[in-house]
This record gives C-alpha cells, sequence and structure tokens, in this order.
C-alpha cells in the first residue's frame, strides 16, 4: 500500500468548503462523505477530509482553532510550473476563499503563492526547479 495523508479539516459550511476545493482541482469521492463530511481527493495519495465543526469535536478533545485568527498548519502544495501556480491560486478566489494573503515570492528557481480556504486554512501553491536552486538556502 501507499504512504497516504488524509487531512483532516474542521469546517463551518460543509457545501461551501466542498465547492472550494473542487475549484481548486479536488474530486468529491461520495463513498466517504455524508452530511458531515466531504472527502475531496487532491492526487492518489492525498485525500482532504472536511469535517463540520461538531464532527470534527468528536476526534479530539482539544478547542477547535479558528483558522481566520490563528495558524494551525500551512499545507504546500506543489504544481508542476508557474502557471498551474497562478491558476490555482486565482481558483481559490474564485472559489470562495482569498489569494495571495501575504507578498508572492518569487526567487526565481521557486515561485510560491499563499492562499485561505473559506475557513480561514492556510495553503501554499509552490512550483521549485530543484536544478537551480541554491546550493544552501537560507533560513
Amino acid at each position: 500500500m501507499s504512504k497516504m495523508i488524509y487531512i483532516n479539516l474542521p469546517v463551518k459550511d460543509l457545501a461551501t468548503a466542498t465547492r472550494f476545493y473542487e475549484a481548486i482541482g479536488c474530486q468529491k469521492n461520495e463513498q466517504y462523505s455524508d452530511h458531515q463530511a466531504s472527502s475531496m481527493v487532491w492526487s492518489d495519495t492525498i485525500t482532504f477530509h472536511l469535517l463540520v465543526n461538531d464532527y470534527f469535536a468528536t476526534f479530539t478533545p482539544k478547542t477547535i482553532a479558528n483558522a481566520h485568527a490563528t495558524s494551525e498548519v500551512l499545507l504546500a502544495l506543489t504544481r508542476d510550473n508557474r502557471e498551474e501556480v497562478d491558476a490555482i491560486a486565482e481558483a481559490a478566489a474564485a472559489g470562495g476563499g482569498k489569494a495571495d494573503i501575504r507578498e508572492i515570492m518569487d526567487l526565481g528557481w521557486l515561485y510560491n503563492r499563499a492562499f485561505e480556504d473559506p475557513d480561514g486554512h492556510v495553503f501554499e501553491a509552490v512550483w521549485m526547479d530543484t536544478a537551480a536552486a541554491p546550493v544552501e538556502v537560507e533560513g
């Protein structure tokens, strides 16, 4: 079995969140979706599980973070070229999210645009030319 990642995200409005994830290229897996969850397939190995807040709360004893006010995680999605980075950021804005929540990062060999989903979860769309990357990347 391939190693996979399932990213569980709390959402306020399941229909709105589902439309957003479809807009950025996910496909809904009806087999694992119902009135409290949408299983949104990004690739063969990555799936976003969108869970309404009350349902998400059954999986954790912790308070659900308000992603509009706090950063819980940054999710980076690689793209094949700069045009695909631009396309997903524009699709995010058109799909009910916010594009370019910070300055666009363009280092020549690395191009990155950040966007939010309707619930404030932050994504980075990234293209890298690893052959052109500096030997040492300052951090």
